[in-house]
C-alpha cells in the first residue's frame, strides 16, 4: 500500500488509520503520487490551503475501485492542526468502513490509551461534552464509551493514592521456557540463553541496589513493585530467592502497596517457586494460561496443558495466594467463540481475584506474523464476540474493569481490558496506562519513565535492550541511571513524604 501526504503533517495518524483495516499490509508512505507505480493500493490525503480556508481530500484507488471524500473548513474551523487531523481522519476513516464493511468501534482512535484521552476532554469540557465528542466527532461505539467511561471512574480512587513523591518499580526477567508464536517482547528462551541467567541475575541485583540510592536520595516513596518479562518463574527458586532478597535489601517497601510477580507460564510454577514469593512478601502473581485449549496452545507453542494451567491455580491457593490475577486471549490462531467461551467459564469458576482479557495483537517481530507456512487471518467479527461474551460475563459475575489499553494490529481494532473484583484492581496497572508517576525500571529492554509530579512532561531512560547486550555493555548502561537525577533536578520540589494512607 502506497499513503500520499499532500501538504500536511499528519502521516503518522493516517498510516495507523490504514492500519486499522490493513494490519498487515506494508505501508509506504510518500509526498506525491509516483508515475506508472502499478501500485493497486494507492490511498490519497491532501490539505489545500485557500484564502478563506483550507480544502481536505481523500482519496482511495484500490485496484478498479476508486472513492474520494473532500471537506471545506472556513475560519475559525480550520485554524487547529488537531482539528484538521480529526477532520481529514474521519474522511478516511468513511472511506475505508465503506469499502472494507467493516466499522472499527473505536472510531477513528488510534492512540493506546483511550481512557487517558477521556479523562482530559471531561475536564476540558465537562462530562456531558466531552462524551457526546468522543461519540460522534471521534466515532467511538456507544458501547466502547460506556467501556471507557466505567473504566476511569474505577480509576479514579486508584490515582488518588500517588503523591508527588511516589513512584513504582518495574523488574525485567526476559526469559521464557519457549517463545510464544505471537509475541513481540523482548524474551528469550531459556532453552538457548540459560547460560546468561547466572550472569544476568548479578547484574540485575547490582542494577536494582544502584536505583534504590538513586530513589532514596531523591526521597521517593515506592508504591508498587511489579516483576514481569518474559516469565520470571523461568528463573529457579533460589535464583528468585536472590532476586528477592536484592528487592527487600534495597527498597524501603514500608509503603509498597502492591507486590506482583508475573509467574506467567503454568509449567514454571512449582510449590517451592510460591513458597519463595510468599517468603519475600509477593502479594499478588498472575497466571495466564491465555487459553485452556490444548490445541490452541500447541498452535501458539507453548509446552503446557490446559490441566497444568488449573493445577497450578490450585496450588498457588494452597501456598496461601489470595489475590491472583489471569490473562486470557481473545483471537488466538486456531481459537473459536465457542472455545474462548469455554475458557472464560472454566476460568470464572475458578474465581481469580482478577481477569486480564487481551485481544491478540501480532507486531512484524512475532513468528507468527513472519511465518509464511502460517498465514493468520485478521477474524474481527470473531474476536468482538468473544471480547462481547467477556465483558457481560465478568460484569455478571462482580468484576469490573479497571484498566485498559490497546495496541497497533489488534484483531479487529479491540482492546486490552483488566477486570478485578472491587478492591483487588492492580495499582501498577493503572499508574503505568495513566503515566500517573515515575516507573523506574531494571534489567533487559526496561524502559525507566520519569514523570514531572506538577506537570505532563515525562521522559524516559531506556535499557540495552537484549540479555547479551545488557551483560556486556551493563557499566555504559547503569551510567544512565544518574539521569534520573538530572531529570528530577528540573521538576518543582517535591513536597516531604507524606503519611501512608
Amino acid at each position: 500500500m502506497t499513503l500520499i501526504i499532500d501538504g500536511h503533517t499528519f502521516h503518522y495518524e493516517m498510516e495507523n488509520l490504514c492500519r486499522l483495516f490493513f494490519p498487515y499490509q506494508k505501508i509506504k508512505v510518500l509526498t506525491e503520487i509516483p508515475e506508472n507505480s502499478g501500485e493497486q493500493m494507492l490511498v490519497y490525503t491532501g490539505i489545500n490551503k485557500e484564502t478563506d480556508g483550507i480544502v481536505i481530500t481523500t482519496r482511495i484507488q484500490f485496484g478498479d475501485y476508486c472513492r474520494g471524500k473532500t471537506e471545506r473548513l472556513g475560519f475559525p474551523d480550520c485554524e487547529s492542526e488537531n482539528d484538521q487531523e480529526r477532520h481529514m481522519a474521519v474522511l478516511l476513516f468513511q472511506l475505508l468502513t465503506d469499502y472494507c464493511g467493516f466499522v472499527p468501534k473505536w472510531g477513528i482512535l488510534t492512540g493506546v490509551r483511550p481512557v487517558k484521552l477521556l479523562r482530559r476532554l471531561i475536564s476540558e469540557m465537562g462530562e456531558a461534552k466531552a462524551l457526546d465528542f468522543y461519540q460522534k466527532e471521534l466515532l467511538v461505539s456507544e458501547q466502547k464509551t460506556t467501556l471507557s467511561y466505567i473504566t476511569m471512574q474505577n480509576e479514579e480512587k486508584i490515582l488518588s493514592l500517588s503523591k508527588p513523591e511516589s513512584f513504582s518499580l518495574y523488574i525485567s526477567i526476559p526469559f521464557c521456557p519457549t517463545r510464544c508464536s505471537y509475541c513481540s517482547f523482548v524474551s528469550s528462551s531459556v532453552e538457548k540463553t540459560a547460560k546468561l541467567v547466572p550472569a544476568y541475575l548479578k547484574l540485575l541485583c547490582r542494577e536494582i541496589a544502584h536505583t534504590a540510592q538513586v530513589a532514596a536520595s531523591l526521597q521517593l516513596r515506592l508504591e508498587t513493585v511489579y516483576i514481569g518479562g518474559g516469565t520470571p518463574t523461568t528463573l529457579s527458586a533460589e535464583q528468585l530467592d536472590i532476586l528477592l532478597s536484592a528487592i527487600r535489601g534495597s527498597f524501603d517497601l514500608s509503603f509498597c502497596r502492591e507486590f506482583t510477580v508475573e509467574a506467567g507460564r503454568p509449567d514454571t510454577i512449582t510449590m517451592e517457586k510460591l513458597f519463595s514469593l510468599k517468603k519475600y512478601g509477593v502479594t499478588r502473581i498472575s497466571i495466564n494460561p491465555q487459553t485452556l485449549n490444548d490445541e490452541v496452545l500447541k498452535t501458539i507453542g507453548r509446552r503446557h496443558t490446559a490441566e497444568q494451567a488449573l493445577s497450578a491455580f490450585v496450588l498457588a491457593r494452597r501456598t496461601g495466594f489470595d489475590n491472583i490475577n489471569m490473562d486470557l486471549i481473545a483471537g488466538l490462531p486456531g481459537d473459536s467463540p465457542e472455545s474462548f467461551v469455554s475458557t472464560l467459564d472454566q476460568t470464572i469458576r475458578l474465581a481469580p481475584e482478577s481477569i486480564t482479557v487481551h485481544t491478540l495483537s501480532l507486531k512484524r517481530s512475532a513468528r507468527l506474523f513472519q511465518d509464511e507456512s502460517e498465514p493468520y487471518r485478521n477474524d474481527a467479527q470473531a474476536a468482538e464476540q468473544m471480547i462481547d461474551y467477556a465483558d457481560e460475563q465478568l460484569l455478571k459475575y462482580g468484576y469490573k474493569p479497571y484498566y485498559l489499553y490497546r495496541q497497533s494490529r489488534m484483531v479487529g481494532n479491540l482492546e486490552n481490558t483488566g477486570w478485578a473484583k472491587p478492591g483487588f484492581e492492580s495499582p501498577y496497572n493503572v499508574f503505568i496506562m495513566d503515566e500517573t508517576h515515575t516507573i523506574l525500571a531494571c534489567g533487559a529492554g526496561a524502559v525507566s519513565k520519569i514523570k514531572d509530579p506538577y506537570s505532563d512532561n515525562l521522559n524516559r531512560i531506556f535499557n540495552f535492550k537484549y540479555p547479551y547486550e545488557y551483560i556486556s555493555r551493563f557499566e555504559e548502561m547503569i551510567i544512565r541511571k544518574d539521569q534520573v537525577k538530572a531529570n528530577y533536578g528540573k521538576f518543582c520540589r517535591i513536597s516531604e513524604p507524606t503519611p501512608s494512607d
